[in-house]
């Protein structure tokens, strides 16, 4: 029998897929074992951390969370570092650790979710656990987001349960929230990544706004890690789109703001603009 690997995001669909798998005894007799893993990145809401914490305590997930454990020395892989609701990094440092070595990730280099997230499961999933390669992952998806399926999905033993197993869409996920004693109370245009460089440059706009703070991180990031890799040209690399730095997106806002531009130009964006609920493993590209 194979084993199964729930790739929890920390969004409320991921939460919604993985209730669903826990409780249908069908799929569990299916897997030798199963077990549900979150990586933090350290730039995760608050309430991302709050939200997953709950749904150990009150939906008994049982949650593994881990963070990326990176060393400057070549040859040397991420590996995963084992920590708590307590523990969990909220100052970025995994994060930081990431762009100390492999550079600020973009559009053009977008390798985030790979050093943070997949990188180290993967290690726990097959070297901590001992699994090998003998299991399937289990990705949040909806019915509604086909879009982001990978193409990769058989090659990489990647399974969608809210697409082929409990056929689900946006609604069947916020209908089950409505229902139960807490949910993620996160915006639609934040997301679980506070300033997620796949936003929009209008949605870090809005942000900028609200929440001018968030973007201290990425400042300095860039300004101590933008040229550990070189964009092809030689450049400096930067976090958001159209290679605009956190200094240049700023300095936009501040024109933007005193020209007094009238908000609904600049918030009326497409939800589904870049940046969805939560990062997932495997995602078309």
């Amino acid at each position: 029998m194979r084993n199964l690997f729930i790739s929890f995001s920390g969004g409320k669909t991921s939460a919604f897929m993985t209730h669903k798998i826990l409780s249908n005894e069908k799929i569990k007799e299916k897997y030798n074992e199963i077990v549900v893993v979150f990586a933090n990145t350290g730039q995760e809401h608050d309430k991302t951390l709050e939200f997953v914490h709950n749904c150990d305590k009150i939906l008994n997930f049982n949650t593994v969370w881990i963070e990326a454990d990176i060393s400057l020395e070549k040859g040397i892989g991420v590996r995963p570092k084992i920590v708590t609701y307590e523990t969990a990094s909220r100052d970025g440092k995994p994060f930081e650790s990431a762009c100390a070595k492999y550079g600020i990730p973009n559009m053009i280099s977008p390798q985030c979710t790979a050093r943070l997230k997949t990188d180290p499961m993967h290690y726990f999933i097959r070297k901590t656990l001992g699994w090998g390669l003998n299991y399937d992952t289990a990705i949040g998806i909806r019915t509604d987001e086909t879009r982001r399926v990978s193409k990769n999905a058989d090659a990489n033993n990647i399974v969608y349960p809210l697409i082929d197993w409990f056929p689900s869409d946006k609604i069947d996920v916020n209908d089950f929230w409505e229902e139960m004693p807490f949910t993620l109370d996160i915006e639609e245009h934040q997301g679980n990544c506070k300033w997620c460089w796949k936003k929009s440059i209008k949605k870090h706009f809005r942000l900028l706004d609200e929440n001018p703070e968030w973007f201290d991180f990425p400042d300095r990031m860039e300004k101590l890690y933008s040229k550990v890799r070189l964009d092809g040209e030689g450049n400096p690399q930067y976090f958001f789109r159209g290679r605009k730095s956190t200094e240049m997106l700023k300095k936009e806002w501040s024109v933007i703001k005193f020209q007094n531009i009238k908000q609904y130009s600049l918030f009326d964006d497409d939800e589904n603009s870049g940046c969805s609920e939560s990062c997932e493993l495997y995602e078309a590209k």
